[in-house]
């Protein structure tokens, strides 16, 4: 009988003391949890936001960019231009050099050239907060057209960073032919000739088409607040319009320069009249109506009457 209540009372003072540890316990971890909560602001980050933060944030980098000066947004566009050459550099190198797959299976060797180049070249240019002409036509947009910035500034952003992104990536042209990386294969120069020969219409339409999806990305990857959420964002869009066959104004300003220091036959009229002129208008068309205009005029104050509001 003795036994039996001294081990019972072994067993209620084990419960009772296990019950008391795990309340000790949990305040301590939560004690702990809300502190690092409120040294990191007290609110845990969405690693995605919702669509209207995504326009309100776009609206916000696009004035941030606005008020940079001339001379930093310019600087910045050589940079980015530069990164921009690196990702079509990429994309000749290992892409156009399938010939086998090309003949084959041509939409595996699309996929191939799309999804090896542009996309980290993005990358790189959103991460470090470089300045690229096509993404600007959507982002200072929408802070022009939300009353965050002035058109002047506007016209500032893109006129400097469209500079800065030619002679970035002319000069990125130039390394790339002194490397003699590519050897005797002839992509370059086929690509180079084939995108100054487009007639103005086709070129301008594939600047609109191309320019929608990469500023879908610019778009999508603003809102994502991890590299992982970022890269998932600009990869999509950014190989689909590389595989679809579209012209984008900056990448042309490395693959034409390129193409015709190997030997393209294409005159520098050629690569601004049949090229980069009608490109350059369809990406603004694609950056700045396709892609921001319908999350404007939903989320933003695109085409309503402020005075009614």
């Amino acid at each position: 009988m003795l036994k039996r209540i001294i081990i019972g009372s072994l067993l209620v003072s084990s419960a009772l003391s296990l019950n008391v540890q795990s309340r000790t316990l949990l305040p301590k971890s939560n004690t702990k949890l809300d502190t690092s909560l409120h040294v990191s602001g007290g609110d845990i980050v969405p690693a995605l936001k919702a669509p209207p933060a995504l326009y309100d944030g776009a609206v916000a980098i696009g004035a941030a960019k606005a008020s940079k000066s001339f001379s930093d947004i310019f600087k910045l566009g050589i940079v980015s231009g530069a990164h921009i050459g690196f990702g079509s550099y990429l994309a000749i190198t290992v892409g156009g050099a399938c010939p086998g797959i090309a003949s084959s299976n041509p939409g595996l060797q699309k996929i191939i050239f799309g999804a090896f180049g542009l996309p980290f070249g993005l990358i790189m240019t959103l991460i470090t907060g470089g300045e690229l002409f096509t993404g600007n036509t959507a982002l200072v947009t929408a802070a022009w057209k939300e009353g965050k910035t002035d058109g002047k500034s506007l016209l500032k952003n893109w006129v400097a960073s469209y500079a800065g992104n030619f002679i970035g990536s002319v000069l990125l042209a130039y390394l790339a032919f002194a490397s003699q990386t590519l050897g005797n294969a002839p992509a370059s120069v086929a690509i180079a000739t084939a995108k100054a020969n487009l007639p103005f219409t086709v070129a301008f339409v594939r600047g609109i088409l191309c320019n929608w999806l990469v500023c879908m990305a610019v778009y999508m990857a603003s809102g994502c607040c991890t590299m992982v959420g970022k890269m998932t964002a600009i990869w999509f869009p950014i190989s689909a319009f590389v595989a679809l066959g579209l012209d984008h104004s900056v990448a042309n300003m490395f693959i034409i320069p390129l193409g015709m220091m190997r030997g393209a036959d294409v005159t520098f009229a050629e690569m601004i009249m049949n090229n980069l002129l009608p490109v350059t208008l369809g990406n603004i068309v694609g950056g700045a109506l396709m892609c921001i205009m319908p999350f404007g005029a939903t989320f933003g104050s695109w085409f309503k009457n402020k005075s009614s509001e």
